[in-house]
């Protein structure tokens, strides 16, 4: 699994013209999921994204999580994050999950996230044409690969 996490102070996203979830401070989390990813990926990266120490504390220094802050999170499946771009200029995704897989994995991760946050994790719709709107905060973004915990 891969995320892309995006500190905002406030993050929405749009499918056919109606706002489907809205946050204030917090993150938006772009989720990448491939057919190698377990729930021993969902664990481990879940418990990152709450960890992570990337609000400022009261002196300015990057010290709080979003626990610390009572953030909310915005959810996006992104299969697009495990591109491939080796050949040719048009990306293959062959290596991001099938929805088959996928769907029950991305349900999973929401499910534990928001057990994980103490309240209910806003999403997009998996597979549809979703508009993402955002004020990065910072800016800041981190990338975090469950494969590459070292």
């Amino acid at each position: 699994m891969r995320v892309v996490i995006q500190r905002v102070s406030e993050a929405s996203v749009t499918i056919n013209n109606v706002i489907k979830g809205k946050i204030g401070r917090g993150f938006v989390v772009l989720l990448g999921i491939t057919a190698e990813d377990t729930e021993e990926d969902i664990e481990w990266l879940t418990s990152k994204i709450i960890g992570l120490r990337v609000f400022s504390d009261d002196e300015g220094l990057m010290n709080e999580s979003i626990l610390d802050k009572s953030g909310e999170i915005l959810l996006i499946s992104q299969f697009t994050l495990f591109a491939s771009t080796k050949k040719g200029n048009r990306p293959s995704f062959i290596k991001a999950a099938k929805p088959d897989q996928a769907i029950p994995l991305y349900e999973k991760f929401t499910g534990m996230l928001s057990q994980k946050l103490q309240r209910q994790v806003k999403t997009g719709e998996f597979g549809a044409d979703m508009k993402v709107a955002l004020i990065n905060d910072g800016p800041v973004t981190i990338n975090i690969d469950s494969k590459n915990k070292e």
